[in-house]
């Protein structure tokens, strides 16, 4: 594979993996891989995300960012976005190795009427909608799937759910996608992954087992809820935070200043530390509480 330089226009024949790498009109990092290109788009503090196109027939060296418009999340760096594109060339390949057909099948699904489908084997179809889509398993394949996952009627929406079809058929999935698969169950169906596997998550493994150890941490701690720029104090943000991160009409809430600079939401909000960050009495760059205030 050919290293690009941040100066460099030149384009990499594709490798073997089939991704073919170039830096785009506006210096960004960008890749083709089958009918789709991608872009690292920069984003705010030195972050970056993924964004694609499908079948732009210009060459890399031309495109700007106005022409990438699907949204794929962060990218931590050139290597990151370089090791994503190698695995997206093998999930394009095994996507050609599938026996998925796509067909017309008139019928009702809990997100409204299929306007189209995708058989990936007898009883397992894919069905996609005005808004939404998701999987509808036969009886006979809905019973395969795991009883702490299976639906009563054998839909599974696209969102989450999809991964439990993947889990329970990997073989009709991509590398890609059953990897994708499996974080999905870890972050939203962490009792059942464990149940499956035999073996408890480890921290860092699932989103919902990390959000439920910081629920218990901070129980008895103040998490901002809402946070602003302070019209009256400069370099500071006002907060409003409750026990717990609660909410609801008969929360207590309180205010806070802290450090512009020492403010960030975090994974899952910000703690108030009470020896550091005094609770705040005074003007409200809040609406509501300029409104009690009145």
């Amino acid at each position: 594979m050919t290293m690009l330089s941040s100066d460099s226009n030149e384009v990499s024949a594709p490798d073997a993996s089939g991704a073919e790498f170039g830096r785009s009109a506006d210096g960004m990092a960008v890749a083709h891989v089958g009918d789709l290109v991608f872009a690292m788009v920069p984003a705010r503090d030195g972050q970056y995300f993924l964004a694609s196109a499908w079948r732009v027939s210009r060459p890399l060296a031309e495109l700007k960012r106005d022409d990438f418009y699907s949204h794929y999340g962060s990218v931590e760096g050139e290597a990151a976005f370089r090791n994503r594109m190698i695995e997206q060339a093998g999930h394009s390949r095994e996507l050609r190795l599938l026996s998925r057909q796509t067909v017309r099948v008139t019928c009702s699904t809990p997100w409204g009427p299929s306007q189209g489908a995708t058989v990936y084997a007898d009883g397992i179809v894919c069905h996609t909608t005005a808004g939404h889509g998701g999987f509808r398993l036969s009886d006979a394949s809905n019973a395969k799937v795991h009883p702490m996952l299976r639906t009563d009627g054998g839909w599974y929406e696209e969102d989450a759910a999809w991964a439990i079809v993947a889990l329970t058929f990997p073989d009709l999935f991509t590398t890609y996608e059953r990897k994708c698969a499996d974080k999905t169950i870890r972050d939203s169906w962490p009792d059942a992954w464990e149940t499956i596997f035999g073996r408890a998550l480890a921290p860092g493994e699932s989103y919902q087992r990390d959000a439920q150890a910081f629920a218990r941490e901070h129980a008895g701690d103040w998490i901002v809820t809402a946070a602003l720029r302070s019209d009256h104090h400069t370099g500071m943000i006002e907060v409003i935070a409750t026990i717990g991160g609660a909410r609801g009409e008969r929360v207590e809430e309180r205010r806070f200043l802290v450090q512009s600079d020492e403010y960030a939401a975090g994974r899952f909000g910000f703690v108030i530390d009470e020896t550091r960050h005094a609770a705040y009495e005074g003007s409200s760059s809040f609406a509501a509480w300029r409104g009690r205030a009145s």
